[in-house]
C-alpha cells in the first residue's frame, strides 16, 4: 500500500520550463553559441544544474575550467531567480490542487523530490508549500537523476519505506530513478507514454485511478 507520494517539481505541479529555458538561453548567447533550441532544452529535463550546464557547452567548441562552469552555472540561476519574480500561483499545473487535497484527505504523506535548488522558493511563490510534508531538493543532494537519491532522502524524511512511495515525474530520467529507488512510478506530461512508468497519464486526475494505485 502506498502511503507518500513524492513529486518532482518543473513539469509535473508547476511550470517553470520556458524560465529555464530563456535563462539557459541568455547564457549560452553570451557564451557565442546562438543555436542552442528548445530541443536541446529537453535533454536538461530532470538532471542537475550542472549536467544541464555541460548540455549547452556540447553546442560550442571551447573548453572551460571547473571554475568558469561554476560561474556560468552560479550566472544562469541569476538569471532564472530574476525570471521567478513573475511567478504565481498560475502556473500551478492542471489538477495539481485538487490532487494534493484528495492525498491529504486520505492521510497520504506529501513530499518533493526535485533536482532544484530553487525548490522552497518556488513552492512558496506559487503557494503550495501549505499541502506539501517534506522536500527533498538539490540543496540535500550531491547525485541527480537518474541516481534514486532525491528520492531516497525524501523518504527518508517522510519516515517510510521505499516500497511504500510512489514517485511522480515527467521525465525518463526521474522514472529510472523511482526504479532505482523500489519506489512505484506515475508517468505524467506531454511525453507520459514514453517514460516507461508503471502508471501513465497526461495530467494528475485525466488517466489516473487513485484508488487503485494508492492500494499499491
Amino acid at each position: 500500500m502506498i502511503k507518500g507520494v513524492i513529486f518532482d517539481l518543473d513539469g509535473v505541479l508547476v511550470s517553470t520550463d520556458e524560465m529555464h529555458f530563456k535563462a539557459w538561453k541568455m547564457l549560452a548567447e553570451e557564451l557565442g553559441i546562438l543555436d542552442f533550441t528548445k530541443e536541446d532544452n529537453k535533454m536538461q529535463k530532470g538532471v542537475s544544474r550542472m549536467e544541464s550546464l555541460e548540455v549547452v557547452l556540447r553546442k560550442g567548441n571551447k573548453v572551460y575550467s571547473e571554475k568558469e562552469k561554476l560561474e556560468f552555472a552560479r550566472r544562469k540561476n541569476s538569471y532564472y531567480i530574476d525570471l521567478l519574480e513573475g511567478l504565481t500561483e498560475e502556473a500551478v499545473l492542471e489538477d495539481v490542487i485538487t490532487t494534493l487535497v484528495m492525498l491529504r484527505e486520505q492521510g497520504i504523506a506529501i513530499g518533493i523530490g526535485s533536482a532544484s535548488k530553487n525548490t522552497p522558493m518556488i513552492l512558496e511563490k506559487i503557494g503550495l508549500q501549505q499541502y506539501i510534508d517534506q522536500v527533498s531538493c538539490g540543496l540535500d543532494t550531491t547525485k541527480s537523476k537518474p541516481d534514486p537519491e532525491v528520492f531516497l532522502i525524501a523518504a527518508k524524511k517522510l519516515n517510510l519505506p521505499s516500497e511504500e512511495c510512489l514517485v511522480v515525474e515527467d521525465s525518463a530520467a526521474g522514472i529510472i530513478a523511482a526504479k532505482a529507488a523500489n519506489m512505484k512510478s506515475l508517468g505524467v506530461g506531454p511525453e507520459y507514454k514514453q517514460l516507461g512508468a508503471e502508471y501513465e497519464s497526461l495530467t494528475l486526475q485525466s488517466e489516473v485511478d487513485w484508488k487503485v494505485i494508492l492500494q499499491g
